[in-house]
């Protein structure tokens, strides 16, 4: 039995994860501000802190320090309905337990509260406080932030995925700004940019003499990220060959430059980005699988535009800023044209939208009729469902032509369609339900309801 100490301004947020505790055996304690909170604390010390960002008075971030001081290293779990970049990062430093998003649901609560209470809390090198390029204040993007603060504060490899435009390199620097890591510097490889045939000297660099042309000594990019942050944009598109001396290189924290025989001590954090299926690549041969598990330690998932449209408004704000035209306004008519769309090219496809109106716009008012058409998914690759609605149709008459499917020829397809489905969703978003359910189009009690049907199926 363990002591939990709720702080939290709503009543009803009090009374639901009283509930949890009492559920689990776990006598709790409520208090509506930091400072009535450190009082209960100072008194009944508490083994577990629930903790809301926004307080009447000094905030829950700036209270954890006073509760440190108090209680020692109890585990506090931050919870707040306004997530965003810096509050993600501030509880981070703040070494807080975790960091949950309002509205959670009971499942979500009482699962952090076990964890809380079975482990010693993290001890997490805080990193230093900066601005971010990052914009929103969706769901989608508040989960992101998490996901942004929890890789700053390791010093693992981390896989970026997301569309092309949806904002890739912003994520890797914010990652490297808030890392350990950001007085190095942070280089950026767009991997589908370099020469094939100089692929190899501009990672790893050459000697004098190498080839034609090496007239001198110079250091590849591996060499010049020593002490920072190495980013691989495009990662899919390195070259098999290429991805071997990669991957020694990231084993053996040196490289050998081209025409040379002496490793150069190099060591870097690596982020890697694509907008490809970098598992299905590895599936068809075009990546290695060791590389990839070296790379993918930790994986970011970036939403793209249409799934956070209510991001738009403050997007577009920014954009004109940067235009140079920040008293520019757009019209309703405008905004509801900006959301109706689908954006193909995501956020950076917003910014020239909103640039080419910005020249066109004359009077102070952006209207639907100075932005540019909406562009059709050109770039759209063939979908996968192609290949897979033969698998499935196969699958469906093996199924018919069995006896023992008799009647459950529907459930027994969808279960195995479903489950390696749920299982990605999962590990993509770290075994979260709520996120994964918003990724899927599903709402979080269904997806849970049907974890549990193919697990009792099981």
């Amino acid at each position: 039995m363990s002591k939990v100490l709720i702080v939290d301004d709503e009543e009803s947020i009090c009374w639901g994860v009283a509930r949890v505790c009492e559920k689990l055996g776990h006598p709790t304690r409520s208090a509506s501000s930091a400072e009535a909170g450190l009082r209960e604390a100072a008194s009944w010390r508490p083994d577990l802190i629930v903790l809301d960002v926004r307080l009447p008075g000094v905030d829950g971030i700036t209270a954890i320090e006073s509760f440190r001081a108090l209680l020692g290293p109890v585990p506090i779990v931050i919870v707040t309905a306004f997530g965003d970049m810096a509050t993600a990062v501030r509880a981070v430093q703040s070494d807080a337990f975790d960091y949950l998003l309002k509205p959670f649901g009971v499942q979500d609560i009482q699962a952090i509260i076990e964890r809380a209470l079975k482990r010693a809390p993290r001890s997490i090198e805080p990193p230093p406080s900066a601005g971010s390029d990052l914009i929103g204040a969706s769901t989608v993007m508040q989960s992101l932030y998490k996901r942004v603060a929890l890789a700053a504060a390791s010093d693992a490899s981390v896989l970026l995925q997301g569309e092309s435009g949806s904002g890739k390199e912003l994520v890797a620097r914010a990652i490297h700004r808030h890392s350990a890591r950001s007085k190095g510097r942070f280089v950026a490889v767009n991997v589908a940019a370099l020469s094939p045939s100089l692929a190899e000297s501009e990672l790893f660099g050459h000697v004098d003499g190498a080839f034609t042309g090496a007239t001198r000594t110079r250091p590849g990019l591996l060499a010049q990220a020593d002490g920072g942050t190495l980013f691989l944009d495009e990662v899919a598109d390195i070259p098999l060959p290429l991805q071997v001396k990669l991957l020694r290189a990231l084993e053996e924290g040196a490289v050998v430059p081209v025409g040379g025989d002496e490793p150069t001590p190099t060591k870097f954090r690596v982020v890697a980005a694509t907008h490809q299926n970098l598992a299905q690549c590895v599936a068809a041969g075009d990546f290695r699988h060791d590389l990839y598990y070296r790379i993918c330690a930790f994986e970011v998932s970036i939403p793209p535009l249409r799934q956070r449209v209510e991001d738009i408004p403050a997007l577009a704000a920014h954009f004109m800023s940067l235009a140079g035209r920040s008293s520019v306004r757009l019209s309703e008519a405008t905004l509801d044209e900006l959301r109706s769309r689908e954006w193909p090219g995501n956020v950076r496809e917003l910014r020239n939208a909103i640039e080419h109106a910005c020249v066109l716009s004359r009077s102070g008012v952006i209207y639907p009729e100075h932005l540019p058409p909406a562009q059709r998914r050109l770039d759209e690759p063939m979908p996968a469902t192609s290949e897979l609605a033969v698998v499935a149709a196969r699958r469906a008459d093996e199924l018919l032509d069995d006896p023992a499917s008799e009647a459950v020829v529907y459930e027994r397809l969808m279960a195995e369609i479903e489950r390696p489905l749920f299982e990605r969703a999962l590990a993509r978003y770290g075994n979260e339900c709520a996120p994964a359910a918003r990724a899927l189009g599903l709402h979080r009690t269904t997806l849970k309801r049907k974890l549990d049907e193919l697990e009792s199926s099981t």
